[in-house]
């Protein structure tokens, strides 16, 4: 049993150096890419330690005082904790709810355009708003929703009713947060379904239209099953990102008077980690966030692998 094991091993790494060989440019090809991820994304991850820790600048992470969960339990007591979660879970889901289902409705409406030039025209307006600036993304939802020149506003106006400076309002804030982001990301977010629409078999729609069924009928069994893989893991990896709220978008378009909805963990980072200088705290906050985004993945994906077969692993 023993020489079949080593016999194994030797083959193995035989079959690893011929295949580093025969592939040496593809892995030349990658390698920039790996060193980019060991240097900007793993190695920082040592940093981590600070959360467990009452960092001091001039001593560094090495000579820092060790403090275990004492962070942890600070952010926990922390008054501001509840609400901030809340106001987190809260944008996220209304995205998720609102915001993830666009993309696919676009890329289906898409696929039923047969005129060429006009699909080609939609599509390229539907993915210039991402290639804007957040900045300047925000600036115009602040322009537009001006109580004294914005359009919206004006609307609202000619309509007999007060203008109203919807960013001084809380009950507004999330409604507002979530359309921006929409109109921001739907188009770009829908070329990965058109994609997958691409790759479905033309065969399958000639053999439902020699079956008598109609578009609508070819849409409910063919197209919308054939995305049900893509739509999975995207809403996998989605689900990820419950606890972090787009932070620049908020940081443009919050004020101290919207705190009560608009308040996030990320921004309460940035106060407590950047302003205040509590370094520890932040990152202690940054880590709730990363392990929590890491349960949601494992437990969705598990739970999709058992209810279809499909996983990110």
């Amino acid at each position: 049993m023993i020489t079949t094991k080593v016999t194994r091993k030797k083959s193995g790494i035989i079959e690893w150096k011929s295949d580093l060989v025969k592939n040496k440019w593809l892995y030349i090809l990658f390698l920039p890419a790996l060193v980019w991820y060991i240097l900007f994304a793993y190695w920082p991850m040592f940093g981590l330690v600070v959360a467990f820790e009452k960092y001091n600048v001039v001593k560094g992470i090495m000579g820092s005082k060790w403090v275990g969960l004492q962070n942890f339990k600070d952010i926990f007591s922390d008054i501001y904790f509840t609400q901030l979660l809340k106001n987190t879970f809260l944008l996220s889901l209304n995205s998720l709810i609102f915001g993830f289902p666009i993309p696919i409705v676009l890329a289906l409406c898409f696929n039923e355009v047969r005129h060429m030039m006009f699909k080609k025209v939609a599509q390229t307006i539907s993915y210039l708003p991402y290639f804007i600036s957040t900045v300047i993304v925000c600036g115009l939802a602040i322009t537009f929703l001006s109580p004294s020149t914005g359009i919206v506003n004006a609307i609202i106006g000619k309509f007999g009713f007060e203008s109203t400076y919807f960013l001084q309002e809380p009950k507004y804030f999330r409604t507002i947060y979530v359309i921006v982001g929409v109109w921001q990301t739907m188009g770009f977010s829908a070329i990965l379904y058109i994609a997958a629409l691409a790759g479905i078999s033309p065969e399958l729609y000639e053999a439902a239209k020699i079956d008598g069924a109609n578009r609508w009928k070819q849409l409910c069994y063919i197209t919308f099953p054939s995305l049900i893989p893509t739509i999975t893991i995207m809403l996998i990896l989605s689900l990820g990102n419950m606890l972090n709220a787009d932070f620049e978008k908020i940081i443009l378009l919050y004020n101290p008077t919207i705190y009560e909805t608009a308040d996030v963990l990320n921004t309460y980072v940035y106060r407590k980690g950047l302003l205040d200088a509590n370094y520890s705290y932040a990152t202690a906050i940054g880590l709730f966030q990363g392990v929590v985004g890491f349960v949601l993945v494992l437990g969705a994906n598990w739970l999709s692998k058992k209810a279809n077969g499909t996983s990110l692993w």
